[in-house]
C-alpha cells in the first residue's frame, strides 16, 4: 500500500456549500473559533462585571433622601466628591499607600522569583508551596498577627526594649499609615512571587549565555534581558496588588486609625452607618475610573521603557 493511501485525508480549503454565514466564518477563521470557545466565559465575565457595573452608575445618579432615595436622574453627587476636600484627601492617601505597597511588595517578592527561577534546579514547586506557606491561613488572622507585632507592647517593641536601643515603646508602628502600608504588602506578596516566577521561568537561558560571551556583566545582563523580559510578570504583579489594595478598608480599619483611613472605609460606611448609597456609588465609580487610568498610564509606560531598555 502506498504511503498516500497511508496518510490523512487533507482538510478541505473551503466550508460545506449548505454552512451559514457564522459556520463559513468559523470554518475560516482560527480566531474565530477561539472565540467561539471563549464565548461562554466572555459572555458570563461581560454580565457579571457589567450588570453591577451599570446599577452603581444608576444609583449614582440617585439622591439620598433620610431612609429613602429619590430616583430623579441627576450630578449632584458627582459635584459633592469633586467639591468637598474630604474625599479627594482620601483618594489620594489611598492612591499613595496602596501604590507604596505595591512598590514595597514587588521589589522585595521579584529577588524571591528571580533565586526560584533561576538558583534552584530541583523541587521548584516545592519551594513555591513554601513561599506561600503563610498565606492559607485567613487574611483576617494575618491581620490580627501584624496587629501583636506591631503593638505598643508587641513583638517589635519588646524586642528593641530588651537589646536596649529604644527606652519607650514606638506608638507610630501601629495605628498608622506605615501599618498599613507593611500589612498590605506582605498580605498580597503570594500574588506578587507567582506571576513574576511564571516570567522568569521563561526566559530562555541562551541568551543569557549569549550576553555573557558577548562580554556583557551580571549587571548589563540583568538590565538588557532579564528585567525587559520579566516586565510583563511585574506588571501583573503590580496590577494584581495596586487594584484592590486602593478599595481595601478592612486592613485600614483595623491597624489603620485615623491617618491610616482610605477611601474604601468611606465607601464602606457609606453603605453602612451613613445610609447614603448614591455617595457610596459615586465614590466607587470615581474610584474605578481613576484606577483604570493609571493601570493605563502604568501599561503604556511601561511598554516605553521596555522598548528604550531593549
Amino acid at each position: 500500500m502506498s504511503d498516500q493511501a497511508l496518510s490523512p485525508p487533507a482538510a478541505s480549503a473551503s466550508p460545506p456549500p449548505r454552512a451559514t454565514w457564522f459556520g463559513r466564518l468559523i470554518y475560516r477563521s482560527e480566531a474565530a473559533r477561539g472565540f467561539a470557545l471563549l464565548s461562554p466565559t466572555l459572555i458570563f465575565m461581560l454580565v457579571a462585571l457589567l450588570v453591577p457595573f451599570m446599577i452603581l452608575l444608576v444609583m449614582s445618579l440617585w439622591t439620598a433622601v433620610g431612609f429613602d432615595f429619590d430616583t430623579t436622574l441627576t450630578v449632584n453627587n458627582y459635584v459633592q466628591a469633586t467639591e468637598r476636600p474630604i474625599y479627594g484627601a482620601l483618594l489620594q492617601r489611598s492612591l499613595w499607600i496602596s501604590g507604596i505597597a505595591t512598590v514595597a511588595t514587588v521589589i522585595v517578592c521579584y529577588p524571591m522569583a528571580y533565586y526560584v527561577a533561576f538558583h534552584v534546579h530541583r523541587n521548584k514547586m516545592l519551594w513555591l508551596v513554601f513561599m506561600t506557606m503563610p498565606f492559607w491561613t485567613s487574611y483576617l488572622l494575618r491581620i490580627f498577627a501584624w496587629k501583636v507585632v506591631l503593638g505598643y507592647e508587641g513583638v517589635i517593641n519588646s524586642a528593641l526594649i530588651n537589646v536596649g536601643l529604644i527606652d519607650q515603646p514606638l506608638e507610630f508602628l501601629l495605628y498608622s499609615k506605615e501599618a498599613v502600608i507593611i500589612t498590605l504588602a506582605h498580605a498580597w506578596a503570594a500574588f506578587a512571587i507567582l506571576p513574576m516566577y511564571v516570567s522568569l521561568e521563561k526566559i530562555d537561558k541562551s541568551l543569557l549565555e549569549a550576553a555573557t560571551d558577548l562580554g556583557d556583566g551580571p549587571v548589563m545582563r540583568f538590565l538588557r534581558i532579564t528585567l525587559p523580559l520579566s516586565l510583563p510578570g511585574v506588571i501583573s504583579a503590580s496590577l494584581l496588588i495596586f487594584i484592590p489594595t486602593t478599595g481595601d478598608y478592612i486592613t485600614p480599619a483595623l491597624l489603620g486609625g485615623p491617618d491610616g483611613a482610605m477611601i474604601g472605609n468611606l465607601i464602606q460606611k457609606m453603605f453602612g452607618p451613613i445610609n447614603n448609597w448614591p455617595m457610596g456609588a459615586t465614590l466607587s465609580i470615581i474610584l474605578m475610573l481613576v484606577i483604570a487610568f493609571i493601570c493605563v498610564a502604568f501599561i503604556l509606560m511601561t511598554m516605553f521603557v521596555r522598548r528604550r531598555i531593549s
